[in-house]
């Protein structure tokens, strides 16, 4: 049998962020103007509260321009905007995931709780890699050709 460990004592408190922008957002939304106010907030409260997503977005932008600078082509653009779209979608995923598993354990350690955070990450590492070696494939050989034509 596993023994039930709790985690050191933490503030317990949800950040003013989560009530303040999310106070109404259990009711349906009344019209596409809400949905995307929802939307939104949860993008703004991953992009304040998550390193990570806050990463990917430099990593994603600086990815894009490089693919404009570099001129490549419209498809090899969206191959690289689509990846980093992916990466974004699910930390954002990631972190809706955590939240719901702390509001189910009560932020007590449960193995399947482990488990589930784990495999989010998991999934987030993942699509962080294969859009590293994608942009990899497409932005280093340009932009080691212009390099190589600097000098």
């Amino acid at each position: 049998m596993s023994q039930k460990v709790s985690p050191p004592p933490t503030n317990n408190r949800i950040p003013t962020l989560v009530t303040k922008e999310r106070e109404f957002s259990w009711q349906v939304a009344t019209n596409l103007f809400i949905s995307f106010k929802y939307a939104w907030a949860g993008i703004s409260y991953g992009f304040k509260t998550q390193r990570n997503f806050r990463i990917h977005v430099g990593v994603c932008a600086v990815a894009i321009a490089l693919s404009i600078i570099l001129h490549l082509s419209p498809v090899e653009i969206a191959i690289i905007a689509i990846t980093s779209g992916l990466v974004l979608t699910l930390e954002l995923l990631n972190t809706a995931l955590e939240s719901l598993v702390d509001l189910t354990v009560k932020q007590t350690y449960h193995e399947l709780a482990k488990i589930a955070k784990d495999c989010a990450a998991g999934a987030v590492l993942v699509s962080a890699l294969v859009s590293l070696l994608v942009g990899s494939i497409l932005i280093l050989p340009p932009l080691a050709t212009l390099i190589i034509s600097a000098f």
